[in-house]
């Protein structure tokens, strides 16, 4: 009995030796370390682990295992107090480790300083375990190896066995810096090691300009932050807004803006991102309010002029028959005047040009686009823009055939669909200006930039120019796509039957003129059609009835054809 009372003396000896040599920053460090409890999408406790502040305004550290797959989770420190998960700062699955901001409330917390110096093998360490007993302080343990990863962080190896609850805890060193976040061992070595990931490359975790798109970030349902810097959070909306979801796009929009309320660039990106889904009024007064608030941060800024005057543009444009407030190309020109004062840079010149030809004041129009094609800016779009300002102006069709060649020259070859709109318009000018065959080599380019893909009216288009360069088969052929395209537009019929009595092929015109009667039994033109290829076919009788019949029917040009052929 003696023995055993002596032994149980010995033994509390020894744990209040133990107590008496806990470093002195035991007691406030410990105070860093909290609970986590992670909450799936149905509010179900999904996981529960520990973590610890590395800043006193509630950034802190923890395994990225205990938060994937949670749509929410609570930090509870060891005084009891609940704290929600904010925000997600960065992570890593690789090394299990993750980066989050807590809710504090305003009020600073216990933050754990981070290592400068790597421990190394040999050196006594202490795990600081979550726990709200005043009593349990500290687990003293030595690092066995400190192998260095990825740009010169440790990652420990600790002759410790390491209990559930105390993962993702904090490794401290003798001066009361933290080394790294304890992990479990996965070997079957669990009695004795246990493992330590450096706290510097956990705290070194953020969230990129390319982050939106991480699969690692996504797995956790927490909200994202925005990147560290405004620079590169501007290119994280930039990257992002076509890539998620309109609820979530927004969501970062207002963290922006929240984040640096004196940039005007979020404003600007808010209200442009929010008149595209506007409905109503109410939200356009908010995309108004964003706009004005953008305008107020300017500091003669003349990117956000000319930002806000797009705006207006665009609204202008796209919704005339919906006016809203003092909105109109006035003010969207006296925007653009006011950015240009500052730096008159070509786009701002060619949208002024742009604002003037809105307004159908294609004289004012005109300079502003001459000026662009003489500076960097210049290019299909500029060349376009001035040849077809010219020819509303009604300049010789030479200077603008010579406009659109400078368009067209400025195309990438091979010709792609992005160029085909060019290439079409300039086969249009040339038809105006009578060069056919000129215009066929630019139909030719369309179809051939479409890979095919083209409409009933393209064919139809390329058969009159065919007509005009003469060249019949190919006239006959377009018309007859056209009509295999779109076998419902009577038009083409008779446009095929016109072709063919040019030719004088007057049978096959009556054909094709049968099929048209065949759909629409009272479409005058075909009857007169018919009648004329009956003619070119010596049946003056039947010629004759057809020319009554389209009479009756209302075909302005009948008389004429009944006075030559039927009197």
């Amino acid at each position: 009995m003696r023995k055993v009372l002596s032994f149980m003396l010995l033994l509390c000896a020894v744990q209040g030796s133990v107590a008496q040599q806990a470093p002195k920053w035991v007691e406030k460090a410990k105070r860093a370390v909290f609970s986590v409890v992670s909450y799936d999408a149905n509010d179900k406790i999904l996981n529960t682990g520990n973590g610890f502040f590395v800043s006193e305004d509630g950034v802190a550290l923890s395994d990225y295992s205990l938060l994937k797959g949670a749509s929410r989770a609570v930090a509870v420190t060891s005084d009891g107090e609940k704290m929600p998960v904010l925000l997600i700062l960065g992570a890593n699955d690789m090394y299990d480790v993750v980066k989050f901001r807590v809710g504090t409330s305003g009020k600073k917390v216990t933050a754990l300083s981070a290592a400068t110096v790597a421990a190394a093998a040999g050196t006594q360490a202490y795990v600081l375990p979550y726990s709200t007993q005043k009593e349990r302080a500290f687990t003293p343990c030595t690092v066995r190896e400190a192998d260095r990863f990825s740009d010169g962080y440790s990652y420990y190896t600790l002759e410790l066995s390491l209990a559930d609850k105390m993962v993702s805890c904090p490794l401290m060193n003798e001066a009361g810096e933290v080394l790294a976040l304890t992990q479990k061992s996965s070997g079957k070595d669990t009695a004795t090691i246990c493992y330590g990931v450096d706290a510097n490359y956990a705290m070194a975790q953020g969230i990129g300009a390319f982050s939106f798109n991480d699969r690692t970030l996504e797995a956790i349902g927490i909200k994202k932050a925005l990147p560290d810097t405004e620079e590169q959070a501007l290119v994280f909306l930039l990257m992002s807004s076509t890539q998620v979801s309109a609820e979530k796009y927004t969501g970062y929009l207002d963290d922006f803006i929240a984040t640096y309320p004196g940039s005007a660039e979020g404003y600007i990106r808010r209200a442009s991102y929010n008149m595209n889904l506007s409905k109503d009024e109410a939200s356009m007064d908010k995309v108004s309010a964003d706009m004005e608030r953008a305008l107020s941060l300017a500091n003669d800024n003349d990117d956000v002029y000319y930002s806000c005057a797009k705006l207006i543009y665009s609204y202008v444009l796209a919704s005339p028959d919906k006016p809203y407030k003092d909105w109109s190309l006035d003010k969207a020109l006296e925007l653009t005047e006011r950015a240009a004062a500052i730096q008159n840079l070509p786009a701002y010149v060619q949208s002024i040009g742009d604002i003037y030809f809105a307004k159908g004041d294609y004289a004012a129009a005109l300079p502003y686009y001459e000026q662009v094609n003489g500076t960097i800016l210049a290019s299909a779009a500029t060349y376009f823009s001035t040849a077809r300002t010219k020819e509303l102006l009604e300049a010789p069709q030479e200077e603008v055939v010579a406009l659109m060649d400078s368009c067209v020259a400025r195309l990438n070859q091979p010709y792609t669909e992005e160029s085909a709109p060019y290439l079409l318009e300039r086969a249009r000018v040339l038809m105006d200006a009578g060069q056919a065959r000129e215009a066929m080599k630019d139909y030719d380019a369309y179809d051939k930039a479409m890979g095919g893909r083209v409409s009933d009216l393209f064919y139809y288009y390329r058969s009159q120019a065919a007509l005009q360069a003469r060249q019949y088969q190919r006239a006959l052929d377009d018309m007859q796509a056209a009509i295999e395209a779109n076998p419902d537009d009577l038009t083409y019929y008779a446009e095929l039957a016109v072709i063919n009595l040019r030719v004088g092929r007057g049978e096959e015109a009556l054909t094709v003129l049968d099929k048209a009667l065949g759909k629409d039994e009272n479409y005058a033109e075909a009857y007169r059609l018919r009648g004329l290829a009956r003619v070119q076919m010596k049946q003056n009788k039947e010629a004759c009835a057809d020319f009554a019949k389209a009479k009756e029917l209302g075909d302005e040009n009948a008389d004429e054809c009944i006075q030559k052929y039927c009197n």
